[in-house]
């Protein structure tokens, strides 16, 4: 299975991505994001860090890159995309997931681990996963998910909310929300499901003895769907 991961100036968690892939079966491809073409791949990733230093707004500038407009048109064919942290800024800015992504709730920078609800199984980042609630870890300065109240009926009547921010046991309440994120939303799809935006970083917990090794399971469930 073939994966690509973009590489903006500014990204810092491009190596991590392309560690944690190749680790669970891909053959992975860093592109620059000012090339023009994406090589031939099952899954395109767009990494965390700060594209850009995020002049603008986070993501703005990144989104404008060249490489941008065959990320778009690769996930309007239907080919996967995933958007981590400022991957996933950089989604709300090309449109390609509803929302905006803005300050942290206390102004503040958060780096921490964080428990997640898988709300929909039902695509192909999470089909078939034996467990709903994941530790991983977030470092984030705009990751308070917010959008309006008929983009949010839509969003649930598409079934798009991926994950929620939780307690380990599964407990969705503010009190567990760490960034002023709207209804505790973690991560969101598209409507067609094919393309999944989120602020945890799932490539931080592949192993047992450095950090954990939820996003191994991640990682395995996903490069066993493409198969």
């Amino acid at each position: 299975m073939k994966s690509v991961v973009i590489t903006f100036p500014g990204s810092n968690c491009d190596r991590d991505m392309d560690v944690a892939l190749k680790k669970f079966g891909f053959k992975n491809q860093m592109v620059w994001h000012n090339d023009y073409e994406l090589p031939k791949s099952d899954l395109v990733v767009l990494p965390g860090g700060f594209s850009y230093g995020d002049y603008l707004r986070c993501g703005s500038m990144a989104a404008k890159s060249k490489i941008m407009q065959s990320v778009i048109t690769f996930a309007k064919s239907g080919g996967l995309v995933m958007g981590i942290c400022n991957g996933f800024q950089i989604l709300v800015e090309t449109g390609l997931v509803p929302g905006v992504l803005l300050r942290n709730k206390y102004l503040e920078f958060i780096c921490k681990n964080v428990f997640v609800k898988i709300d929909n199984k039902n695509n192909p980042f999470f089909k078939n996963l034996d467990k709903e609630i994941f530790e991983f870890h977030i470092a984030h300065n705009e990751g308070n998910y917010f959008c309006t109240n008929d983009q949010l009926k839509e969003i649930k009547d598409n079934n798009q909310i991926a994950i929620y921010y939780c307690n380990d046991k599964g407990k969705i309440e503010e009190n567990f929300n760490p960034n002023g994120s709207v209804e505790n939303i973690a991560g969101i799809f598209n409507k067609e499901k094919n393309v999944l935006g989120m602020m945890p970083h799932p490539e931080r917990m592949i192993d047992r003895s450095l950090s954990g090794e939820d996003g191994s399971l991640f990682f395995k469930n996903l490069i066993n769907y493409i198969k």
